[in-house]
Order: C-alpha cells, then sequence, then structure tokens
C-alpha cells in the first residue's frame, strides 16, 4: 500500500517510495497536459513535430472540467484608437498607399549607434581620506547641497550634493558669472497693468528680477541651459524698454486675446510664487469669510439683537481685508535648514497653520448654525474664544468656536474613544439645559426635538452597547438628560404628605386616534388589537410616538441590568442607572411590569444596593457603593409599588422588601453605619414606601412589629423645627403619611371582618392584620403635636416650619375621624365634645391667626385655574416625552412655594368636612373661611377661568380640584343654615357647574357627589324661589312691547317653563346621573381611594390622562345619547321604529335643564360653542319622527331657539366652524332638510329650525340645497315673518352674489315653485335678491350682465301680473307688513330707464333678425 510522504524520509525513500508508484501502475491524481501558448499562437505551430515528442512541453497542472477562459458575461466593446479622429482621410484614397506612407523602414527606429564624445566631460573622483570608508552623507548637512534655485529644478538631495561637490572642486560651473550676476532692468517705471496678472496687484515699489520666471532651459541641450535661457530673458527686457507703454498694453491685450484662457492661468500660477511682497504689513493670513449654511437640520437661528443682526438684504456680509501676500517670516513656524524639502516657500500648503481671523458679526437673516461648548453653553457668533480651549476644529466655520449639534453627531460615532465620550458628554449637556429652557430665548425651534428626529435616541442606544466604560457612563449621563428631570422628582416628593399625594398620572403621550385602513370594512373578531399593532411597528415609529415605549422596544432594561451586574461602574453612573429606571417605571403599569420581570435586575438592584448588611465607608466618597444601600434604589421601589397591589406584594414578599425595611427603620438614622444626610435620605423613601404599601392594605404586621421604633421617631419632632427645608422634617412629613395610611386600613378592618364571617366560605378580602386598637393610642400624641405646631407660628424662626407640619397633622386626623365614626367602639358624646375642644383650641385659632390670614391672601396668586396666561413655558417638552414642567418652580407662583396656602387650606377643609358631617352644630363655627375675602375673590376668578388641560398641569389642577370641592362642601353645609352664606350661593353654584367639567381621571367620586348634592339643589338655585321666573316674564313683557308683533307661541312662556323646571330638579337629577351610570365602576374606584379605603385600592396610579371625565357639553349628554341610539341612520331612515320608554321625559329634563341654564347660569355654558349648542340641539328633531311634535318638547325647544336667536347671541354664531364630533354643519343640515321633507308636516319649529341656516352670512351652500334637491320643502315651509324671531334684513343683506342661487331663486318664482302663501319668508328673500340683481348697477362680467338682461326680459314678458308687479317695483322688505315687504306705485325712473335700455337692446336685435 502506498503511504503518504514524511518529514523524516530521504532522498532515496522518496525515490523508492515513487519507483513502487509507477510499478503499481495507479492513476495519478493530477494529469500533466500540454497547454497552448496564447503568445506565441496555438500548440505545435512553428514547432515541427516538436510538440507531439514532449521535447519543448511545460509541466501545467489542471483541473478537469475547467475551462481555459472566463466566459464572458458581456460582449467585449470594440476597441477603438485615440489617434483615428484626428486623421485625415479621403475617400479615393487607396488603403495600401496610405499603409505604405506610414509603415517607414526599421531604420528610422534603429539608425546607427554612434557612441557620445565624452571628451569634453570633467570626470570627478572621489576625494581621498583617511577613512576606511567614505563619509556617510547626512540630509542636515546643508552646506554640501546645491539650493533649488540653483540645481535646475527639483533634484534629489543625492544629486545636489554632487552638483555641490564638483562646485567645489571647480571642474564645472553652472553658467559664467555675467549671466548669473542680477540683472536690473530699465523699465523699473512700467505700470503695474503690464503684467500679465489681471488682478492689478497694487505694488508699492518695483522689485528686481533676478532671471526668467517661465523659461527654465532646462529642455534645451548643450552644457550651459541657464545661460541661454538668461540670454532669452535678456532679449526680452530690451525689447520691453525700446516700447512705449501704449505699445505694452496694446501686445498685451493682444496677447491675452490670442492664448488660451487656461494657459494664462497657468503662466499665472507659476508667476504666483515669485511674486510676493517681502515687506507684508500683516503677520497672519486673512481669508475671506464665506457665509456658509449648514444642512443639518440642527441648525438654528439666534434672535438676540444684540448677537444677530438682521438686515434688509438676504445676506450682507461685512467687506473683509484681500488676502496678503505669505513670506517665510509670516509664518508662526520657522522652517529649519534640516527639515526635509522645506527650503521651498509653499504658502497653499503651509495655509492651514497660520492663525484663525477673529469671528465677524454676520449681518444676515438666514438661520445661522447654533454652537456649543462642552458644557452646552450657546457660544455667541462674534465671541472670540482662545484656542487652547479645544473647541475650534477643521470643520464647518473654523474660525468660529464650539461645536453644531451635526458634528457633536459625528463625533459621537469616531473611532478615538475620546472624541465618542467627549460628543456624548457634550450632547448630555445640551440636553440638561435645553429641559431648563435656557435656549428658548435665544434659537429658534426646539432643541429636543431637533436631536429626536435626528436619531438621538438610536445614537444613544448603540453607545449604550460600547465595550468602553467611559463612553458607556456618557451615554448613561446623556439618556438620565434627556429621560430625567431632577426638579420633576423633586416636586413629585414634596407633595407626597399631601391628601393623595402618593397618586400620580401615568407620563404617557396622549393617545393619537389613527384610524387603519386595512382594518376597515372587517369584523371586530378579525380586526388586530393594540397589542399586535403594536408589535408590529418599527423601533422607530414607536419611539416617534413614545420614547419610553421605544427604548423598551430596543431592549434598554437587560443593558442596565448588564451595567449594573456586570460592569459595576462609579457611583455617579449608578445614581444615574437607577433614575432612568425610576423614570421607565412612572411611564405607565406595563413599563413597571417590564422592570419588575427584566431577569435578574430587579435581584440585582436588591443585593448590591438594599443589603441586609454592611460595613461603614471609609471616606466620605467612596470609589464605589456596591454592598452599600442608596435612597434611588428605595424610591425605584416606591414608584414601582405604585402602579398596582401586586407589584407591591412582589416586592415585600418575593424579593425581601419587608425586612430591608425593617432593618432600616428598627434603629435611628445615626445607627445605620452612613452619611448623616445619606442615612435620613434612605429612612425617608423608607417610610415612603412603606406608606405606598399600607396604602393596600400591606405590610401592616410590620407596624406592629416596629411600633416602639415608630413613637420613638414620633417623640423627636422637635428636631425637624428650625428649617422648613432640612431632611429631618421630609423623614417625619413622610412618617405622618405611612400613620394617616396605616390609620385608614386599621379602619377597615372591622368592615372586613364581617364581611368574612358573612361570606360563609364565599372568597373575599382577608382582613388586615392591624386593627382599630393598633392605632386609637397614636391620636393624642399627635394632637399635642399640632396644637404645639399651632403655637409656634408665633415664633417667626418656626414659622415656615410649623406651616409644612401642620397640613399632614390635620390630614392624618381628619383620617382618624372618619374611620373612628365607622367604629362599633364609637361613642358619639364623648367624641363631639372632643370635636368641640378641637374646634375651640386648635382649628379656630388656626384660622384666625395672623400668618394663615396672610397665606390665604396669596390665594387667587398661587392657583393653577386663575393663573393661564401667566404660566409661559419655561421649558422644553415634546409630545412622545411628557413631563411635568416643574423646571425652576421656586421661581414663580404656584402651588408648591411655602407662600402658597393649598396644602394647608386642603388639609383643613378635609378635617372641616369629616368635622361637619360627625357634628353638625359646629358648621356655623366656619362660616369666617367661606365668607373671607380671599376666598370670595378666588371663587368668583374661578368661574370665570378656562384652564387649560395638559400633562404638565393636570397634577397641579387635581389638587387645586381637591380644595374646590372641598370649600363646595363646606358651602353645601353651611347654605341651609347661615344666611349670610347663602347670599353667595350663585356663586358657589357656578363654581360647582365649572369644576364639574375639569375634574380629571381618578376623580369621578367628586363629579357624582356635586352632581348629587350641589348643582341640581334647590339651595343653590336662588333663583328658583326668589321671583326669577317672575323677572323672566317681567322682561319678556318688555320685550314684547317694544318689538310691537304677536310671536306664537308666546315669549311669555318662558317664566312658565323655568317654574316648572325647577319643580322638576330632583327628576332632572335622576335623569342625568342615570345617563352617567356607565361611569359607575370607576367612581366605585375613586371613592375608594378618596376614602381611605385601602384593602379594595388596586392602584396608587391615576387613570391615563385622556381629558376630563365629563365632556364640556355635558348638559346635552341625554339628548345626544339618544340619537345615537335612535338617531338617523346611514340608510336615510331611522334606526329604530320607536323611542324607547321614558325618552319624552329624558328629553324633557334634557331641555329643562338647558333653559335653566342658558336663563340663569349662561356663563357656565360660554366654553360651549354656539354652533354646537344648536348641532346639540337639532337631536331634537332628528331622534324620532314625533317627538318635537310633543306639547313639553315643543314649548321648550321653542324658548330655547328664541334665547339662541337674541340679536346678542346671533351675532356669535358662526355656523362655518364645524362643530365638535361632526365633520361640518353642512352634512348635519341636510340631515335636517331631508328628516323635514319627510316628517315635519309644516311644523312652525321645524321650519324656524330650517331657516336659521339661510342667512345671508352663511354658507351658499345650505341655500343651494334648499332651492336645489330639496326645493320641495318651499311647499310646506309656512313660518310667518312674525314668528321668525330672526330679522329679514339678515336674509336679505347683502345682495346676493351667487350666480346659480340667483338662477335658482329667479326659476322657482316663475314657475311657481315658491310662493308667498306657502313660504312666506323665502319668498321676500327670493324678491329682495332678484329684484336687486337685475336693477343693480354694479359692473359686473359678460356671463353675469347676460343673466341680468334675460332675467329682467322675461320678468317684463311674464303673464302673472302680480309677481311681475312684485318683482319690478319691490322696495324694501318689512317684516311688520303683511306681505313682508312694500312696494313702490310706480317703477322708479332709473329702473324704467335700465327697462328700456334692456327690451331697446332686444328690439334693436329682432330689427335686425328681420
Amino acid at each position: 500500500m502506498l503511504r503518504r510522504p514524511k518529514s523524516t524520509d530521504s532522498e532515496a525513500d522518496l525515490l523508492r517510495e515513487q519507483e513502487r508508484f509507477l510499478t503499481s501502475g495507479a492513476p495519478a491524481a493530477a494529469s500533466v497536459i500540454r497547454r497552448p501558448d496564447k503568445r506565441r499562437g496555438e500548440a505545435g505551430e512553428g514547432e515541427g513535430d516538436g510538440g507531439e515528442n514532449g521535447e519543448s512541453q511545460r509541466d501545467v497542472v489542471t483541473i478537469e472540467d475547467l475551462p481555459d477562459q472566463l466566459p464572458s458575461l458581456t460582449p467585449a466593446p470594440p476597441k477603438k484608437s485615440r489617434f483615428k479622429a484626428s486623421r485625415v482621410t479621403f475617400e479615393d484614397e487607396d488603403a495600401q498607399e496610405r499603409l505604405d506612407r506610414h509603415d517607414t523602414h526599421i531604420s528610422a527606429v534603429l539608425s546607427k549607434i554612434v557612441e557620445r564624445d565624452t571628451s569634453s566631460t570633467p570626470v570627478s573622483l572621489p576625494a581621498f581620506t583617511g577613512l576606511a570608508f567614505p563619509k556617510a552623507l547626512h540630509r542636515s548637512e546643508s552646506s554640501n547641497q546645491v539650493p533649488l534655485s540653483l540645481a535646475g529644478g527639483k533634484k534629489s538631495i543625492f544629486a545636489r550634493q554632487i552638483a555641490a561637490q564638483r562646485i567645489k572642486e571647480g571642474n564645472m560651473s553652472l553658467c559664467s558669472p555675467a549671466e548669473t550676476q542680477t540683472h536690473k532692468p530699465k523699465g523699473q517705471n512700467l505700470p503695474p497693468k503690464t503684467s500679465m496678472d489681471t488682478d492689478q496687484c497694487n505694488t508699492a515699489e518695483p522689485h528686481s528680477i533676478s532671471g526668467p520666471l517661465l523659461v527654465s532651459g532646462k529642455g534645451l541641450g548643450g552644457p550651459c541651459t541657464s545661460g541661454e535661457s538668461m540670454k532669452i530673458h535678456m532679449e526680452n527686457e530690451a525689447k520691453l524698454q525700446s516700447m512705449s507703454q501704449s505699445e505694452i498694453l496694446e501686445e498685451q491685450k493682444k496677447l491675452l486675446s490670442q492664448l488660451d484662457p487656461r494657459l494664462v492661468e497657468f503662466v499665472r500660477s507659476c508667476k504666483a510664487p515669485r511674486s510676493l511682497s517681502p515687506a507684508s504689513p500683516s503677520k497672519h493670513l486673512k481669508v475671506k469669510g464665506e457665509s456658509r449654511e449648514s444642512d443639518s437640520s440642527a441648525a438654528m437661528s439666534f434672535q438676540k439683537p444684540q448677537e444677530v443682526e438682521m438686515e434688509e438684504e438676504d445676506e450682507v456680509e461685512e467687506k473683509a481685508p484681500r488676502p496678503s501676500t505669505v513670506t517665510e517670516e509670516d509664518l508662526p513656524v520657522k522652517a529649519q535648514k534640516d527639515w526635509v524639502h522645506m527650503d521651498k516657500l509653499e504658502p497653499e500648503k503651509l495655509e492651514w497653520i497660520k492663525d484663525l481671523p477673529a469671528p465677524r458679526r454676520k449681518r444676515t437673516q438666514k438661520a445661522m448654525q447654533a454652537r456649543f461648548d462642552f458644557a452646552g453653553t450657546l457660544i455667541p457668533p462674534t465671541e472670540d474664544l482662545p484656542t487652547h480651549l479645544g473647541l475650534h476644529h477643521h470643520g464647518e466655520e473654523p474660525e468660529r468656536a464650539g461645536y453644531s449639534l451635526q458634528e457633536l453627531f459625528l463625533l459621537s460615532r469616531s473611532q478615538f474613544i475620546q472624541q465618542r465620550s467627549l460628543a456624548l458628554t457634550t450632547l448630555a449637556n445640551i440636553l440638561s439645559k435645553a429641559r431648563a429652557g435656557e435656549y428658548l430665548s435665544v434659537l429658534k425651534g426646539s432643541v429636543m426635538s431637533t436631536l429626536l428626529d435626528a436619531g438621538l435616541l438610536f445614537l444613544l442606544r448603540f453607545a449604550l452597547d460600547d465595550g468602553v466604560e467611559g463612553v458607556m457612563s456618557a451615554a448613561v449621563q446623556a439618556l438620565k438628560a434627556l429621560l430625567v428631570c431632577a426638579e420633576d422628582e423633586e416636586c413629585l416628593d414634596c407633595t407626597f404628605s399631601w391628601f393623595r399625594g402618593l397618586a400620580t398620572f401615568p407620563l404617557l403621550p396622549v393617545a393619537e386616534e389613527v384610524e387603519d385602513e386595512e382594518d376597515e370594512g372587517l369584523d371586530e373578531i378579525m380586526k388586530e388589537t393594540a397589542k399586535e399593532k403594536e408589535e408590529r411597528k418599527s423601533d422607530h415609529d414607536v419611539a416617534r410616538q413614545d420614547i419610553i415605549k421605544g427604548l423598551l422596544k430596543m431592549k434598554l432594561l437587560p443593558r442596565l441590568r448588564y451595567i449594573l451586574e456586570v460592569v459595576r461602574p462609579s457611583p455617579r453612573l449608578v445614581q444615574d442607572v437607577l433614575e432612568v429606571l425610576t423614570r421607565i417605571a412612572r411611564h405607565s403599569s406595563s413599563s413597571a411590569t417590564q422592570v419588575l420581570e427584566c431577569p435578574r435586575l430587579m435581584e440585582t438592584v436588591m443585593s448590591e444596593f438594599l443589603p441586609t448588611s454592611w460595613t461603614a465607608s471609609s471616606s466620605a466618597l467612596p470609589q464605589s457603593v456596591y454592598g452599600h444601600p442608596l435612597a434611588s434604589a428605595i424610591k425605584l421601589l416606591r414608584v414601582l409599588a405604585t402602579s398596582g397591589r401586586h407589584a407591591s406584594a412582589r416586592l415585600l414578599n418575593s424579593l425581601g422588601v419587608s425586612e430591608r425595611l425593617s432593618c432600616l427603620l428598627s434603629a435611628e438614622p445615626s445607627e445605620l453605619l452612613l452619611e448623616p444626610a445619606e442615612a435620613l435620605k434612605i429612612t425617608t423613601e423608607a417610610y415612603r414606601l412603606w406608606a405606598v404599601a399600607a396604602g393596600y392594605g400591606q405590610a401592616c404586621k410590620l407596624y406592629i412589629d416596629l411600633y416602639p421604633a415608630l413613637v420613638k421617631a414620633l417623640q423627636s419632632v422637635h428636631r425637624v423645627l428650625p428649617s422648613p427645608h432640612s431632611l429631618q422634617l421630609q423623614r417625619h412629613l413622610a412618617l405622618l403619611s405611612l400613620l394617616t395610611q396605616v390609620t385608614h386600613t386599621a379602619g377597615c378592618h372591622q368592615e372586613l371582618q364581617a364581611g368574612m364571617v358573612s361570606s360563609r366560605g364565599e372568597e373575599c378580602l382577608p382582613p388586615p392584620p392591624v386593627t382599630w386598637g393598633h392605632v386609637a393610642g397614636l391620636q393624642a400624641s399627635l394632637l399635642g403635636h399640632l396644637k404645639s405646631f399651632v403655637k409656634s407660628l408665633d415664633n417667626p424662626v418656626q414659622t415656615d416650619s410649623s406651616l409644612a407640619l401642620i397640613p399632614p397633622y390635620l390630614v392624618y386626623l381628619e383620617a382618624y375621624y372618619h374611620q373612628l365614626s365607622r367604629q362599633n367602639c364609637f361613642r358619639p358624646v364623648e367624641t363631639l365634645q372632643e370635636l368641640e375642644l378641637l374646634t375651640s383650641e386648635v382649628l379656630l385659632p388656626l384660622m384666625c391667626h395672623s400668618v394663615v390670614q396672610g397665606l390665604v391672601k396669596n390665594l387667587k396668586s398661587s392657583s393653577v385655574v386663575c393663573n393661564v396666561q401667566s404660566n409661559h413655558p419655561v421649558h422644553e417638552t415634546t409630545p412622545n416625552l411628557p413631563g411635568l414642567a416643574c423646571t425652576g418652580w421656586r421661581d414663580r407662583p404656584g402651588l408648591l412655594l411655602p407662600s402658597s396656602p393649598f396644602p394647608l387650606l386642603t388639609g383643613l377643609g378635609l378635617l372641616l368636612d369629616t368635622i361637619t358631617e360627625i357634628h353638625k352644630g359646629l358648621c356655623s363655627k366656619f362660616t369666617g373661611l367661606l365668607l373671607s375675602e380671599p376666598v370670595i375673590g378666588y371663587l368668583c376668578s374661578c368661574s370665570q377661568a378656562t384652564p387649560i388641560l395638559s400633562h404638565t398641569r393636570a397634577w397641579f389642577l387635581r389638587h387645586e380640584h381637591h380644595l374646590l370641592y372641598l370649600l363646595l362642601r363646606l358651602a353645601h353645609r353651611l347654605v341651609p343654615v347661615e344666611p349670610e352664606v347663602a347670599k353667595h350661593t350663585s356663586l358657589y353654584h357656578q363654581v360647582a357647574l365649572v369644576l364639574l367639567p375639569w375634574l380629571l381621571p381618578g376623580s369621578e367620586y367628586l363629579a357624582h357627589e356635586l352632581l348629587s348634592t350641589i348643582i341640581f339643589s334647590k339651595d343653590f338655585i336662588s333663583e328658583g324661589h326668589s321671583g326669577g321666573p317672575e323677572a323672566v316674564e317681567l322682561g319678556e313683557l318688555k320685550l314684547h312691547e317694544e318689538i310691537h308683533h304677536h310671536t306664537s307661541p308666546s315669549l311669555q312662556t318662558v317664566g312658565a317653563l323655568l317654574r316648572e323646571a325647577c319643580v322638576q330638579l330632583p327628576s332632572i337629577r335622576g335623569c342625568f346621573l342615570t345617563h352617567l351610570a356607565h361611569l359607575e365602576s370607576s367612581v366605585l374606584v375613586s371613592r375608594d381611594a378618596l376614602l381611605g379605603r385601602n384593602p379594595w385600592i388596586n392602584s396608587h396610579l391615576l387613570p391615563e390622562l385622556s381629558g376630563p371625565i365629563l365632556p364640556s357639553d355635558w348638559p346635552f349628554l341625554p339628548l345626544v345619547s339618544l340619537y345615537e341610539r335612535t338617531g338617523v341612520s346611514d340608510g336615510g331612515g331611522l334606526a329604530v321604529e320607536e323611542l324607547p320608554q321614558g325618552a319624552l321625559q329624558t328629553v324633557t329634563h334634557c331641555l329643562q335643564w338647558l333653559l335653566l341654564l342658558e336663563v340663569w347660569r349662561e356663563d357656565t355654558l360660554k366654553v360651549i360653542l354656539p354652533v354646537a349648542k344648536l348641532a346639540r340641539l337639532s337631536c331634537v328633531f332628528l331622534c324620532s319622527s314625533d317627538l318635537f311634535l310633543e306639547r313639553p318638547v315643543q314649548k321648550l325647544t321653542w324658548g330655547l331657539f328664541r334665547l339662541l336667536t337674541r340679536r346678542s347671541r346671533l351675532d356669535s354664531l358662526d355656523l362655518n366652524i364645524p362643530p365638535p364630533g361632526l365633520a361640518s354643519f353642512q352634512d348635519l343640515y341636510i340631515a335636517l332638510l331631508t328628516q323635514y321633507e319627510a316628517v315635519s308636516f309644516g311644523d312652525r319649529l321645524f321650519g324656524c329650525w330650517v331657516l336659521l341656516p339661510l342667512q345671508r352670512r352663511y354658507s351658499a351652500t345650505m341655500r343651494l340645497a334648499v332651492f336645489g334637491e330639496h326645493v320641495a320643502i318651499l311647499r310646506s315651509l309656512g313660518v310667518t315673518l312674525e314668528q321668525l324671531s330672526i330679522p329679514i334684513e339678515s336674509f336679505t343683506s347683502p345682495p346676493e352674489d351667487s350666480l346659480p342661487l340667483l338662477r335658482l331663486y329667479f326659476r322657482s318664482l316663475v314657475t311657481g315653485t315658491l310662493k308667498s302663501s306657502w313660504c312666506p319668508v323665502m319668498y321676500v328673500v327670493a324678491l329682495s335678491h332678484v329684484n336687486s340683481f337685475i336693477f343693480s348697477q354694479d359692473a359686473a362680467a359678460q356671463e353675469v350682465e347676460t343673466a341680468r338682461h334675460s332675467m329682467l326680459r322675461k320678468i317684463y314678458y311674464l303673464t302673472n301680473e302680480v309677481l311681475r308687479n312684485h318683482l319690478l317695483l319691490f322696495r324694501l322688505p318689512q317684516q311688520h307688513l303683511n306681505l313682508g315687504f312694500d312696494t313702490y306705485e310706480q317703477l322708479p325712473p332709473l329702473r324704467a330707464k335700465r327697462l328700456e335700455s334692456v327690451l331697446g337692446l332686444q328690439d334693436s336685435r329682432d330689427d335686425k333678425g328681420d
């Protein structure tokens, strides 16, 4: 068997193996063939039989089935000769002769070879030295080299050294002495224009020329080429000296006209380096600045006048000096002799090392690119910063310091670590300043929006995956600057101890409802769910709508977990990561769930930043925070627990938060082996986390275990009084919030216990481990604290601290007494005495204190509702990243300032509501609060306000809504018993009406209480029982006497209708509560949260902020709801055959309530557009075929129609504005016309409704619809001029200018479709417009003029004498006349002349025809 050769085989072994292979006859692995040689033709050509014998064969290894040449994919283009086009050929020329002529003999190429004569050529031998080897040449020995100017062009260093040696030996000179001397031409007085350079260099002194500038003689043969070129130069100089200046200029022009312009430019370029002025006054190169515009989307425009001046031209720049010449002395770096190739000055290559010119002010109206320093500060375009700051670079506008956003994006993807880190850090600083609003006054556009549109989110996500910790750290810093606003978090922490302060809105962007075209026409089962649509979207689409969702889709959480777990970064980076996670958790409950479920993320946070044991840090600023508890980690847990009770239970039980809370709170902060400030922050966050859990009825056993520690912490309250902003104060406020929530939970124990007993084995909530007996003992101690704080208000040093501590104590007392009244151990007599004592010793002194009185005066200035205009934006936000806009909250009025009375008044209102509910006799004690001038003024301002709803204001508005509701609750208790308070019932009712459509999600219980108690209360509608209906009747009588015409039905019925509406107020309330029954589940959830029913609360995260609970047009809700169920369908008919049971009563109650509001609470309906009111009331006619014919509905609708068409209201009715919920009013009007044709039976009320939109100032489309498609309704539109409450002039003035409509008017009159007896109003309208049109003297187009003549002729020849007289003799509309207009007795002269001219033209045309 053959074997493979080995490395140890000798040559004999190899030969032996070869012999064995040949004798075995085994096939070879490769075959040797003869391959044709392409350079010598085919194989065997010219070789005889040698190819066959293999004498000249070469060994070529080939592989079978492999072609010799690659197949040609495309046909090769034909070869073309470059010289063929330049040859001149003739058609009759013989090709052979042309070939013979060009085919010269070989002697033309290979001629006789003659050796060159070298007899006169000097031979230089190496110099003899005493060294063994010749000395090596070094480039620093410049003395042994010939300069380039004498070497005859560019030569190597070795050649220049040899030339220098020859000169030294004297064997050869470059040129004769006469030729090397400097020539000074006599023509030095030549003008500058004699130069070939047309740029007209104004040289102060003539310069000498030492030789020719263009001709070097390099191509000449002979030993002295430079001498020949100098002779030519001398002849040129002599020729120029003999010519006059005019001859020189003439020859110059002649040469310029004959030479190629490119050649002229080449000559100038050759001359330019030689024509430098050695006496240049400037030592710096100055380049004329060019105004560049950046194509980047981040180009901004400065708006401050001191930074940019706007001129009248598009772009005008200040004149810059012309570029000065550069010499070797001007260079900042001097060339050394030993530098290679630096003996020749090349300014264009050395220009980059010059000093930058000073920035100039650009007078332009175009956008200028914003530039920032490394701290994110905007650099003005005229500021000249030193270069050592590192802000200058070789990008666009190198003279300007700073980096543009486009350049920072470019640097962030650099290959150099330092550049990436620097760019990301700078972007982080820019984002921080943009969120603070520092660029709003100087930049046009939003920096954050620009960065996000440019792809900042993806840039940061890519940078997080960088393997370098420095770049990763900078990316996290930038991500934190984008997502987290420290002042927002600070404000949320400040309001945590307020009433329902632990509840927050999810920071979700407002969802835009976009109909998916793919789902159109599909059943609900076939349509994609929202989750499926979300998964189908790309990262870019998701991030454009919601940044947090986009980051989660880009797998941000696993990367942050990797950074915390594996990278283990610096303390600052850990803090940034935890804050980013907190912001993600605030986004929504689903985002919080993703944070909880991210593998090993929460385990890493718990084990590394919330350990159960740790050692004291050796330094104040440790290098690592791993193994030590962090306040930011506990805050993250608190925000996660806020998202839902299940998340809270998971944290407490599965992740061991209960053990951590016990460990942190069982000892004093000074005993935690931490820095004092950090220990206070950690315990404060621990109390807040515990309060959130206790808000679900959880972690209450921990209260029993840590009761001694809590009592000890309460006893240290004296430490918090000196400073209102101390960490001790925040810790105590968090402790009070915890005790309030535990008290609420303990108050529910009895109810849950009874429910479990009565459930008989059915599933029910278990009672919490804490009972009322566990919390009842704390009340006396806390009440004592409150009394001391009230007394300390007199001490100026402790005033601010006392004002900060009193509100949470009031909230706690409200929780205590609210739950106490529901316990079996409740003792009414003792409790009433206790409440009286509390009122006399604490509450009344507190309300009457001068400090509190001064605080209440700030009520209006601190209000968010009353100061809509003053809250100008001082921050940058984007729709896909909503925030709370708390930037700079300390510098502007608001709810959070120490001077704000809102937390104190809210806590006081809560306690007063509970006290007056238990002890009715104490109500009169608190009348001073409601009757105080600041409170009355505040309520008056609120009744006229129209607050704007947004994420940035919602959480402020929620707290203010609580105060307004509590003030109204107090008024509800005082109005029946206090006459002084009853005088302001209209104001309280007005405030209740405007507050109802303001209430936000989570306040459904407040809305239900307002509807049940105040809004439909007879006590708050004082006009109903104080002569209000009678006053309305007297006003209608006076109006009736002024207008002197009778209406049907009479206006006098409104007073009786109002009187009936006041009687029916309880039924009206029941009607509206019934139509709001769909909110019942939300009302129950809101009730549990607001009343402290903690075991029933599922989440402290409020519902998504999609808008207020009720629409602004809620009084129309029963009417609109009925129309949606039974109204006109798409086919044109009614959706149902008959109305549901009770529909008539529902519509009647709704119209009664609307009538009452329109008469006595007109201001509350001002937020509803008049066109929206008209559209909503139109549902009366559209929801049924006969509902509007019912007598109660008829009367009420007539009354509302009269109110809507009063002169003061009619002017504000604009039907060109589309009503909310409709594409246009015209669509609704077409439905009204169709319904009128079908079921009206000539009803006058319906007819007035149809006539209202036909006024002249509204769109002609509706009038065209009446006289075009629906002209049949003119037969039954019998509304008289007396019944129409709208002036007839509104229909007839100004004259109609729509020619198609005028033709329809004329046709309906002539054909008899429109008659005075059928449709009196439109008959007068049509007469007026047609008469005005045919006798108009205004110049018009030919088509209009022809139509006028045609109508006038047809009118003249009408057989209906009455109609003809009406059309020709119409004068003015008069609503009080029977016909509705008056006429001339005879045709006025001007009209007669017009008629004669038209008829004369007709007669002349007839004569010509004859």
